[in-house]
């Protein structure tokens, strides 16, 4: 029997709410192991926290709340399955599996297999026939535990918006018949690189907002630290995994640096070095070194930790080592070849070669026409051309890269770059 301890109300919400955050993955996980279908291993989820907020306010909290909420989701999965009247085959199965399962009071599965459910839900939640947008909404409802109106908050999108994404995912996801497996071996670095990415773009999205008044966001960092941590957790063999985590966790340390008391940006050279988290700097460097020691080439995330590792081996910006920064970019464009890695490898060479090399490589970007409407190509360009004393060249950049982009944070430093260009002799 569970054990319980009296509390109030206001702490059983809380205690709910860190619960629900933590167990429901695992949850939804386990439930989907046994119904087949994510849409209803969530509404059963939902049923048992709804009995959780019902109970707990007045029993107390479980001593073990994971596994009160799998029971009492059990429970109703065997409700709802006698109410349907019109169960097929496979429903039926499930529900008389689920009922022996009860009657010999089977146990809560080890944390091993929560592992390998939590794996294959993952794997789901991130599955090539969804687009990145439903992907990411169900990543972090599902995964990350956020409910819809934090997920829009996040991403300052309409919370009918997202709830209507997350409702098409789940809908597509049955309407695929997507299996509730790891992928095989041949699909496993396709399937991988679609789940990590999803994670990087939740993190970046709060590193460097979008859109907004916030220069960032650093509950979503957060949230998809946490997720990265868990996959290379259940992936500990692939390098890309301890490559992400690594990359984030360093990244995460200039957190409290890269915001100044009134909420304005500090860009990197600016920074209070004193004030990155030396704690997840360690964490990103031990991953780092998890993703070189199982071997072979590093790949895409694990440069560029290892190029966020230079930055954080640094005590100084003047001691920053732009020509190692340089030749990693210059392995990460042979790797994974983009516009927006060519013009951060315009930059390393700027600091390493000088401005007049930096500006070469971004001039040859201007043509590029996914980078027509972003932002950061003339801000680059306007911090190279000030460098070479192209003062009014330089303003009409800053002032292009106020104009594009969709945060205001950002837009006011460009604007303050822009107006702090001296104008030029005319002598």
């Amino acid at each position: 029997m569970l054990q319980s301890t009296a509390v109030t109300a206001a702490d059983a919400h809380r205690a709910i709410d860190a619960v629900w955050r933590i167990e429901s993955p695992r949850l939804i996980a386990g439930l989907t192991r046994i119904v087949r279908d994510v849409g209803l291993a969530e509404d059963l989820a939902q049923d048992a926290l709804v009995a959780a907020v019902e109970q707990w306010t007045e029993s107390g909290v479980p001593d073990n709340p994971g596994a009160w909420l799998m029971a009492t989701a059990k429970h109703r999965a065997v409700d709802r399955l006698r109410r349907d009247e019109r169960l097929d085959r496979k429903h039926a199965e499930i529900g008389r599996e689920l009922e022996a399962a009860q009657k010999m009071a089977t146990p809560v599965p080890e944390s091993g297999d929560f592992g390998d459910d939590l794996l294959r839900l993952v794997f789901i939640v991130c599955h090539p026939v969804l687009s990145t947008e439903a992907r990411v909404a169900l990543t972090l409802r599902l995964l990350g535990g956020l409910t819809t109106e934090e997920i829009a908050r996040a991403f300052l999108v309409p919370e009918p918006t997202v709830a209507q994404r997350i409702v098409r995912a789940k809908r597509t996801l049955t309407a695929a018949h997507v299996p509730f497996e790891v992928p095989a071996a041949g699909d496993l670095e396709a399937r991988l690189e679609s789940v990590l990415g999803v994670i990087y773009l939740v993190f970046n999205e709060g590193y460097s907002a979008t859109a907004g008044d916030d220069w960032m966001r650093p509950a979503l960092c957060l949230d998809a630290l946490r997720l990265g941590r868990l996959v290379a957790e259940l992936l500990p063999r692939e390098p890309e995994t301890h490559g992400l985590v690594a990359l984030m966790e360093i990244q995460a340390s200039r957190t409290r640096a890269r915001v100044g008391p009134a909420g304005e940006p500090i860009l990197l050279l600016d920074q209070n070095r004193g004030q990155w988290d030396q704690l997840l700097i360690r964490r990103g460097l031990v991953a780092l070194d998890r993703a070189e020691a199982l071997g072979g080439a590093l790949g895409p995330y694990a440069l560029q930790a290892a190029i966020a590792a230079c930055h954080a081996r640094a005590r100084t910006a003047a001691e920053t080592d732009w020509a190692q920064i340089a030749a990693l970019y210059d392995a990460l464009a042979q790797l994974a070849h983009s516009p927006v890695v060519e013009l951060n490898r315009a930059v390393a060479y700027g600091m390493a070669f000088g401005p007049a090399a930096g500006l070469e490589l971004a001039d040859a970007l201007i043509s590029e026409p996914s980078l027509k409407s972003y932002h950061l190509l003339p801000s680059v360009r306007g911090d190279l051309l000030a460098k070479l004393g192209r003062s009014d060249e330089a303003r009409s950049e800053f002032e292009r890269g106020a104009s594009l982009t969709r945060n205001a944070r950002e837009r006011q430093l460009l604007l303050e770059r822009a107006a702090a260009c001296p104008p030029e002799s005319t002598v």
